[in-house]
């Protein structure tokens, strides 16, 4: 009789086998809502799908869950595919999962907002990490396909705007499964050139299967890492990818990233056209005011005749030497007078040691008063001297020595501009060594618009 019972095993087995040879369910598609969702430390997926009369286990292992765009969550509503067997050890039905995506939102759609949250969190997007872009870049590296589109509009843009700086093309996958990898070395590869200054990494347009390596967690975090700041040029201008959020600067398509890269030649030739027209009317400024402070200078006396300003300098010199020396006598004379006098109202005897020592403080305040009087002549020549280094500054003779020139009338009227002469008229032109007449025989006013440019 105990032949006829079966063991736990065997029936579960020949149960097992049962759901496995069934053709309705080895391949199935499920609707329904997770719950009791575990991810386990292995890597597997456990969770309860159910509806609202019923319920069922299911596992997803890790070999079929790693490439899941989107983290599975309790309470989402999920279709899938797999097949229904039974775990023998609990002798339990369950489903197992070869597929999933969300019920009613894209898969992708899902796991872009799922990792845009998470990065808001860890503050990636946060402004205050924003990389400011070089104002004038010498050297940018530029990852794409070189053979997109992009690389041809971003070439081309640079070339037009700022042909001074030098590209270095990096090329990258930015489609397939390989794009991420290849994009991240890229990435990696750039900031370890010393002489870029800036990196553009994006794509042409795609639909957002072909754009997603730059939703991917890597790639958003190789963009923040960058020691170099980052410009994102992906797809589109409706084209939002989370590269575009974390990178320094999000430009709406691959030309756009190549303008905002660099400044405008144009732009920076009208600034140095601005500049030199600037600079130029302060140099005439300088001059006319400079002239006119030759031209009063000229008409003084000091100006015509600097020589005798120099013999009136001399003239007070010997007369300051006259008096320091008519001074110095003065002095010793009347402290002679001074012993005398004392001498004679005291009847004060000198005696041999009291006329040394008086003879010796005469000698030592003569030597003061030499002294002295050498230090005020020394003062006096230096004072001099600068006052003839000034008059030498103003002296015209030097200034035509260098090739100018000082034109006049024949009234002797300096001449400013060709308004004041006519053809014909007699001229006198003033050198370093000499006079030059001359007769004016053409006169060619200039174009002042010729001499701004």
């Amino acid at each position: 009789m105990e032949e006829r019972y079966l063991s736990v095993t065997a029936l579960t087995k020949y149960i097992k086998k049962k759901f496995d040879v069934d053709q309705h369910l080895n391949h199935i598609w499920l609707k329904g809502e997770i719950s009791n969702f575990k991810h386990h430390s292995r890597g597997h997926m456990y969770m309860t799908i159910k509806d609202d009369n019923a319920s069922i286990r299911a596992v997803m292992f890790q070999r079929q869950n790693h490439s899941l765009p989107f983290t599975p969550e309790n309470g989402m509503k999920i279709l899938l595919t797999g097949h229904v067997s039974v775990f023998e050890v609990q002798g339990q039905y369950q489903l197992y999962i070869q597929d999933m995506q969300p019920d009613g939102i894209g898969a992708l759609h899902l796991a872009f907002e799922q990792l845009k949250e998470k990065l808001i969190k860890e503050g990636l997007f946060d402004q205050e990490h924003k990389k400011t872009l070089p104002k004038y870049p010498k050297q940018i590296a530029v990852l794409t396909s070189p053979t997109g589109a992009a690389i041809r509009d971003i070439l081309t843009t640079l070339e037009r705007r700022y042909p001074i700086a030098d590209i270095l093309i990096i090329p990258v996958f930015v489609q397939g499964k390989q794009a991420t990898k290849s994009i991240v070395e890229g990435i990696v590869r750039a900031n370890q050139f010393s002489e870029i200054d800036l990196i553009i990494v994006g794509r042409g347009g795609g639909s957002l299967e072909e754009l997603w390596c730059f939703n991917e967690e890597e790639v958003a975090r190789a963009i923040f890492q960058s020691d170099l700041p980052v410009i994102s040029a992906v797809g589109h201008e409706t084209d939002i990818t989370i590269s575009d959020m974390v990178a320094d600067v999000r430009a709406p398509t691959p030309t756009a990233a190549a303008e905002l890269a660099v400044p405008s030649k144009l732009d920076l030739l009208e600034k140095v056209h601005n500049l030199d027209q600037f600079l130029y009317k302060y140099m005439v400024h300088k001059i006319e005011k400079y002239e006119e402070r030759l031209s009063s200078i000229e008409k003084s006396y000091v100006f015509k005749y600097p020589e005798r300003l120099v013999e009136d300098k001399e003239q007070r010199l010997d007369r300051a030497l006259d008096q320091v020396t008519k001074q110095m006598n003065y002095f010793i004379t009347n402290k002679t007078v001074n012993y005398r006098n004392l001498e004679k109202r005291f009847s004060y005897v000198l005696t041999t040691t009291h006329i040394e020592e008086k003879e010796e403080k005469v000698l030592q305040l003569m030597k003061r008063l030499n002294r002295a009087s050498r230090q005020q002549i020394d003062n006096k020549k230096n004072e001099f001297s600068k006052k003839l280094a000034q008059l030498d500054l103003l002296n015209p003779t030097r200034i035509m020595s260098r090739g100018y020139s000082i034109t006049y009338t024949k009234d002797k009227q300096i001449i400013r501009s060709v308004e004041d002469v006519q053809k014909n008229d007699a001229i006198v032109v003033r050198l370093s060594d000499g006079d030059a007449e001359c007769t004016i025989d053409q006169i060619r006013k200039e174009d002042q618009n010729e001499r701004k440019e």
